[in-house]
């Protein structure tokens, strides 16, 4: 499948992903660009019942968690290099911010490019937002030790369900050229009118009782109060892992 054509599926049928399969893609993600090439990343491989469902309530319960063959949670990981680095008379010093931002960039590239190659292969894939609401339940459900923090996650399988694609901006509501252009009113209403004169946005908008689809997002999805609390739940769990002093 190209990229073009590509659809998020949240419903998977009960055929097995095998590990042959699946060790494969993640393999050939490793080509993924890196910084330094230190491969900042780890990635936990769920497949039981019993972890899939320990998983679940960090990601709000959303059926695809127990409903998926496998869920992979791609994680930030300065932890195997600081080791390396300890063991062979080095001086680490990845415990602070920016070795996280690093490490989350390294993470989420290669979550992006294992998500291309699976669906090529026919398979279907999920990203979870949830993984940064709430980390620390994340950490203690997988172990994982300093200097790991969870950053994505996946569930996949394959298709069982054929979803029509999610709407996207247009290119010239995202590109500046030379310098970044601010947006005008008539620019926001350009970027947004697709998105915004979609029926199923519409009944969106009717169902949440809202006057504009802005205010389903601002007011019911990712409300001020929810991020402000989310933030802090991270900030703390980054100060855990190592990543803040």
């Amino acid at each position: 499948m190209e990229l073009k054509d590509r659809k998020t599926i949240r419903k998977y049928s009960d055929k097995a992903v095998s590990d042959e399969l699946l060790h494969r893609l993640l393999q050939e993600a490793e080509q993924t660009p890196t910084m330094g090439n230190l491969q900042l990343y780890s990635v936990v491989i769920t497949r039981s019942e019993e972890g899939k469902k320990a998983l679940a309530p960090a990601h709000f319960n959303q059926p695809m968690i127990t409903g998926a063959p496998v869920v992979l949670t791609i994680c930030a990981d300065f932890r195997r290099t600081t080791l390396w680095a300890e063991q062979r008379k080095a001086e680490p010093g990845y415990d602070n911010f920016l070795s996280f931002m690093n490490a989350a960039t390294d993470a989420l590239l290669y979550t992006q490019s294992f998500c291309n190659l699976a669906e090529a292969e026919g398979l279907g894939t999920c990203f979870l937002g949830t993984t940064v609401y709430m980390p620390q339940m994340i950490i203690d459900t997988l172990h994982l030790p300093r200097l790991v923090f969870p950053v994505a996650t996946i569930t996949l399988g394959w298709p069982d369900e054929d979803p029509a694609q999610s709407d996207r901006l247009p290119l010239d509501a995202m590109i500046h050229d030379e310098q970044y252009s601010d947006y005008t009113p008539e620019k926001i209403d350009k970027a947004y009118a697709y998105k915004e004169g979609l029926e199923e946005n519409k009944h969106f908008v009717e169902i949440n009782h809202k006057e504009t689809l802005a205010q389903v997002f601002t007011d019911c999805r990712y409300t001020k109060k929810d991020n402000i609390a989310m933030s802090k739940g991270m900030i703390e769990a980054l100060k855990q892992q190592g990543f803040l002093s």
